[in-house]
């Protein structure tokens, strides 16, 4: 096992999400990714670092950040400025909020398929040449990581939620040297530490264009994805292919179900509501999640989330809340409508927080006793 890293102590304080910029930062040649005991990807130093602390200032949970990005409200100064956005202390900077989903992509993704048709408008529209994914790795294992991708076939295969441990250390430095634009997916963690990157890095600021948000509950560690296929079934050793988020289409949103390819190569599936609260209770959750005060994700283009409100909720094919905040993600969705591509209806900010009325009053109305 390598030697634990200690930048300010964040990866000993266990309040670390595992994005991996750092890493990218250093070229990989001081820090490498692993796994640590609690089934999450953290940083571990390999070689002495030289950099004078370089790496802990595009960590998302640097204790000591410089003014200018001190929160997220000085880094959303930098990147989200337009004189037209609207501003609400819970939300951030925002053009739009909505609520629907996409027509072509809903059926095949987790909530409203919202996120692949941005994407895919993305490619479509030539605004970005290449799309910053999580999918299957291409080994034998049903892990994940974060791929490059620039075509609708592959970004089809990576439209589902996959609630496992992922770093964007595979892939930061590959970016650097695309001819092109690039649009990348994260959760609010991931999204800051990406800012961050920007304004060390201007070369980064220019090549990376569009970010997409994913609205967060907090991420599962490894563990997580092997406790429900052992619910799933006995045989669960070496199983596969596992489906987190299976819609049930004559049910509610929240009644899905999870399943996988047991060792006997037969489909075994599991009711998450027979499991318990999953989300609110934390369980298998990053301890860092609960010093993460951005529930809407408020530095990217666009904030993609479940929309646990009616009447959306009671439609089992699935429904997104959207929040746009650049120019750019106002008119893809703005076309789709007009287009008749998408059936999305606006909805108001206290509609907008109702949707995550459990992440709001975890994360940030009950933090200060954490």
């Amino acid at each position: 096992m390598y030697k634990p890293l200690v930048v300010d102590k964040i990866v000993e304080k266990d309040i670390c999400t595992g994005c991996g910029i750092c890493t990218a930062v250093c070229n990989n040649s001081s820090l490498k990714m692993d796994w640590n005991d609690s089934g999450f990807l953290v940083p571990f130093e390999i070689n002495q670092c030289d950099l004078n602390g370089s790496c802990i200032k595009v960590c998302p949970f640097n204790p000591s950040p410089d003014d200018e990005v001190k929160t997220e409200n000085e880094i959303s100064n930098i990147f989200l400025n337009d004189k037209g956005l609207n501003y609400h202390k819970r939300l951030g900077k925002y053009y739009s909020i909505y609520a629907g989903h996409s027509k072509e992509f809903r059926l095949t993704s987790s909530s409203g398929g919202l996120a692949t048709y941005v994407f895919h408008k993305l490619l479509e529209n030539n605004e970005v040449n290449y799309l910053v994914t999580v999918k299957k790795s291409n080994n034998d294992s049903f892990e994940y990581q974060y791929n490059i991708i620039c075509s609708k076939h592959d970004l089809l295969k990576s439209s589902k939620t996959r609630y496992y441990p992922v770093s964007l250390s595979t892939v930061i430095n590959k970016i650097k040297h695309l001819d092109g634009f690039v649009a990348i997916s994260g959760v609010s963690c991931f999204v800051k530490a990406i800012r961050l990157l920007q304004v060390e890095d201007e070369s980064m600021k220019n090549k990376i264009k569009f970010l997409t948000g994913i609205i967060c509950g907090g991420l599962k560690s490894k563990y997580y994805s092997d406790f429900l296929a052992s619910a799933s079934h006995k045989k669960y050793q070496g199983y596969s292919s596992p489906e987190y988020r299976e819609k049930n289409h004559n049910s509610t949103a929240g009644d899905y179900n999870f399943n996988m390819i047991d060792s006997d190569s037969v489909k075994r599936t599991i009711a998450m509501k027979t499991l318990g609260d999953m989300w609110g209770t934390g369980l298998f959750k990053c301890n860092a999640c609960d010093f993460c005060e951005d529930v809407s994700n408020e530095l990217c283009d666009i904030s993609l989330g479940d929309a646990w409100i009616e009447p959306y909720i009671n439609d089992g094919k699935g429904s997104s809340v959207v929040i746009t905040r650049t120019i750019l993600a106002e008119n893809i969705i703005r076309q789709g409508i007009e287009n008749n591509e998408l059936v999305i209806d606006s909805i108001d900010e206290d509609e907008f927080i109702k949707s995550q009325k459990g992440s709001y009053t975890h994360r940030q109305d009950t933090i200060s006793y954490r």
